[in-house]
Formats: structure tokens, C-alpha cells, sequence
């Protein structure tokens, strides 16, 4: 009896875990539902579609200042023996402009009277200015240049300096376009930021990708122009939807747009 009575106990309480892990899934596969139809909806807003355009710009500039110039960098036989170790380089000072520009930009963006448009617009201009002196200093088949390298000739003599120069320039416009993109995202949709933050990492990705595919096809200045459209229309586009943020702040209202 003792016996029976402990086996039914046991089923009964292996049921009761069963059902409860059930609900569970059931309840976060309803959540996850949830989210992605936010995310469709959100995806044609016109404030999202206006920062989907920003949003690409900076997956094409990620795939470029992450896998495409420090390739171009690796490929110019004219820098030397010198050529790969200046690879490693690049990536640091990229990433010491990321941090400069992040620490720098996120902590005006606190006490900011100015908004988000003047570290944008300081971005795409840093980023025109590395683009015009990569275009200069770079030979146009860096990018699909074969192994043994190229010795094709820039309009400029092929600088050292100026490379990794323009390294720093890509990873401190990088950070001004991000850290105002996650400030905007984060006070436009407060109160349920995770599809927004869904579709703009989307956007990137997907954009990254078709950067890193054309990359093996088209020549530097190609590649440098696809980036400068974008990079023009995005910060326009950014404009128009801080313009509103601004609006919004100034009517001491809030903004639900999901």
C-alpha cells in the first residue's frame, strides 16, 4: 500500500513539473510571437524605415573598417616588408577611436542641450575625410588584388601614416553613428525597446553581408562611393527623425509609435 502510494506520488509530481515546463515554453514561444510581430509592424513605421537607412549605412561601414580595409591595407606591396604587421595596427587604432568616441560621445549625450544631430553630422564628415584620403592613398584593386598583392599605384604616394590614420578616423565615426543610433532607438520605443533593437540589428546585419559579398567584386572606389550615398541619405534621414524626437521633447509628451 506503502508502495502504491509513493509510485503515485512520484507520477503525480512528475506531471505536475511536466506541465509547469509546458506552460513555460508555451508562455515564452507566445512572448517571442509577440516580439516578432512587433518587429514587423515596426519595421514600416516611418520613423524606423527613416533610421533603417542609417542603420545600413553603418552595416556597410562595419563590414568596410572590419574586413575590407585592413585586406587593402595587407595587399599594397608598397608599404614593405611592413604590410601585414600594419594590419594589426589598423584593427588597434580603429578600436582605440571606437573607445575614444564612444566614452567621449555616450557621456555628452547625458547632458546634451545640443541633441544627437551635431555627433552625427561630426560622424559622416570624419568618415568623408578617411574615405576622400583612402581613395587617394589606396590603389583601386587593393580590395580584389590576389595574394601576392598589388603594385598598382594610388593617386597619392601609398602612405603608412595616412593608412592608419584613416583607421582611427573609421572607428571614431563608427562610434558617433552608433552611440546616437542606440540613444535615439532608446528614447523613441522606452517602454518596449527589444523589436526596435531586433530590427536595427537586422538592418545591420543584412547589410554587413551585402558588403562583405560585393566586396569581392568591386574596386575600391566603388565600394567608397556605395558608402558615401548611404552615409548622405542616412544622416538626412537621422535628422528628420531627431528633428521630431526634439518636437516630441518639446510638447513634454511621449512617443508610442509600436
Amino acid at each position: 500500500m506503502n508502495l502504491l502510494m509513493i509510485r503515485t506520488w512520484k507520477s503525480t509530481r512528475e506531471k505536475t513539473v511536466f506541465l509547469y515546463f509546458l506552460r513555460s515554453a508555451q508562455n515564452n514561444m507566445t512572448k517571442a510571437v509577440d516580439a516578432f510581430k512587433k518587429s514587423l509592424k515596426l519595421c514600416v513605421t516611418k520613423e524606423m524605415l527613416l533610421l533603417s537607412i542609417t542603420t545600413a549605412y553603418t552595416g556597410l561601414e562595419l563590414t568596410f573598417f572590419s574586413g575590407v580595409y585592413g585586406t587593402c591595407i595587407g595587399a599594397v606591396n608598397k608599404f614593405g616588408t611592413e604590410e601585414k604587421s600594419l594590419i594589426g595596427l589598423s584593427g588597434i587604432f580603429i578600436g582605440i577611436g571606437e573607445i575614444l568616441g564612444g566614452s567621449l560621445f555616450g557621456l555628452l549625450s547625458k547632458n546634451n542641450r545640443f541633441g544627437r544631430n551635431p555627433v552625427v553630422l561630426l560622424g559622416i564628415l570624419v568618415h568623408f575625410i578617411a574615405f576622400y584620403l583612402i581613395f587617394l592613398n589606396m590603389p583601386g584593386d587593393a580590395p580584389i588584388a590576389p595574394i601576392e598583392g598589388t603594385d598598382s599605384s594610388a593617386y597619392i604616394q601609398s602612405s603608412k601614416e595616412v593608412a592608419i590614420f584613416c583607421s582611427f578616423l573609421l572607428g571614431l565615426g563608427d562610434s558617433c553613428f552608433n552611440t546616437q543610433l542606440l540613444s535615439i532607438l532608446g528614447f523613441l520605443y522606452s517602454e518596449d525597446s527589444a523589436p526596435a533593437f531586433a530590427v536595427f540589428k537586422f538592418v545591420q546585419s543584412i547589410c554587413a553581408a551585402v558588403a562583405f559579398f560585393y566586396s569581392n567584386y568591386l574596386l575600391l572606389h566603388w565600394q567608397l562611393l556605395v558608402m558615401v550615398i548611404f552615409g548622405f541619405f542616412g544622416t538626412i534621414s537621422f535628422f528628420a527623425v531627431e528633428w521630431e524626437a526634439a518636437a516630441i521633447v518639446a510638447r513634454g509628451s511621449d512617443y508610442r509609435s509600436i
